[in-house]
């Protein structure tokens, strides 16, 4: 079969692959969701033709939002190049006849497992993030019931408890990815596996944020302009992944999110984990602004530089007692 065909615009099926009853229920659920930043809602997750665990409840939200004008961007881990990235951008574009890019800043729909792109979204922008296991409380509550009721009682104790009994014991946070985050100042959430590099990405941002696990049947979203604040003491601030001194030897870029290349002398060579913006940079293409400046500062101001004015005060407000 020749790629031409493979890529071809599908016209034998519903657009966008989900049926109307699909999508109609789909976006009453977003609906909902954005009503209750960071409440999870529940869903009839469909069948699509991927494995459960690999992007069924970001691709299933993206086929309901998608449109004949909307361009698409797909990546994984920051990569527009991966395997799984690939499929499901064409199976996107088959169904639903849209054009897809690699820039950030150009696509109206994003769909991201694991990473949020470099440079600061708009408000004309969604992004949907690929989320495994939806429960913030999962580490400490494994009963899914149990969890609903001490959401509901806005009961985070356990949460607290356990970021502080890994500082008593390693003398810093254990959680890498998936850092539990307060949305509004009521619902806890498990802001998918991003890295904390990203955390502060999702607070007061302009863009709308879903988050959808389909094996697991929820969904949730901080809308644009919501405080987002991860948890943390007053006197043990959170921190990002310290990758100072890390720097792209092809790009000589510094202070971006990078990844680790090992390489079979032992050393290890750094790679800017963002290949849409790293494009950018090769081809000469100037990039829109970047969350983090080029000194490691964060660009928006209202969540680190606002935090250090707090506590330059006293009390963080991220410390109000629940």
């Amino acid at each position: 079969m020749s790629l031409a065909r493979l890529t071809r615009p599908r016209q034998d099926y519903t657009y966008a692959f989900l049926d109307a009853y699909a999508k109609r229920e789909l976006r009453r659920r977003i609906l909902k969701a954005i009503a209750i930043p960071g409440y999870q809602v529940p869903y009839a997750s469909r069948e699509v033709p991927i494995a459960r665990g690999w992007g069924t409840g970001g691709l299933q939200a993206t086929l309901a939002l998608v449109g004949p004008q909307d361009v698409v961007k797909v990546i994984d881990q920051g990569d527009d190049d991966s395997v799984n990235a690939a499929n499901l951008r064409r199976f996107i574009a088959r169904f639903a006849g849209v054009r897809t890019t690699t820039d950030a800043l150009e696509a109206t729909l994003i769909q991201s497992r694991h990473r949020i792109p470099e440079e600061i979204l708009g408000r004309q922008q969604v992004l949907v993030l690929q989320v495994p296991i939806p429960e913030p409380l999962y580490r400490v509550e494994p009963s899914y019931a149990q969890a609903r009721e001490l959401h509901a009682e806005a009961e985070y104790g356990l949460a607290w408890l356990d970021l502080y009994e890994a500082l008593v014991r390693y003398r810093t946070s254990t959680q890498g990815a998936d850092y539990p985050v307060l949305v509004g100042g009521r619902y806890l959430m498990a802001p998918s596996p991003i890295p904390r590099w990203d955390t502060p990405k999702l607070h007061r941002a302009e863009h709308l944020t879903l988050l959808a696990a389909g094996r697991e049947k929820r969904l949730y979203a901080v809308p644009p302009y919501t405080e987002v604040r991860p948890l943390e003491f007053s006197d043990v601030p959170f921190e990002v992944e310290d990758q100072r001194g890390w720097i792209d030897e092809a790009l000589g870029v510094r202070n971006k999110f990078m990844t680790e290349i090992p390489l079979p002398d032992g050393s290890v060579r750094y790679r800017v984990s963002d290949t849409g913006y790293a494009r950018k940079l090769r081809e000469g293409r100037a990039p829109g602004p970047t969350y983090f400046d080029d000194t490691g500062a964060f660009y928006i101001a209202g969540f680190l530089a606002e935090r250090r004015k707090l506590g330059a005060k006293g009390k963080s407000q991220s410390e109000k007692p629940m």
